[in-house]
């Protein structure tokens, strides 16, 4: 059990002197950069799954 409060005072002086934190710019910044990230590979993604779709029915098309 030592060991365990010895953890949680050691996490929590770590935390509160030793981690260096964003300001508010750089977290917003941080943000917008994810959030324009995640709209490319969504778009990516949807691209992908289109191509395939069209390709898949083609493939089926010409089978029947």
């Amino acid at each position: 059990m030592a060991n365990v409060v010895e953890f949680l005072k050691e996490s929590y002086t770590e935390m509160t002197q030793k981690v260096t934190w964003p300001t508010w710019l750089e977290l917003q910044n941080s943000a917008v950069i994810v959030l324009v990230a995640s709209i490319i590979i969504a778009l990516l993604i949807l691209g992908m799954d289109e191509t395939a779709g069209n390709a898949l029915k083609l493939f089926y098309k010409s089978l029947a």
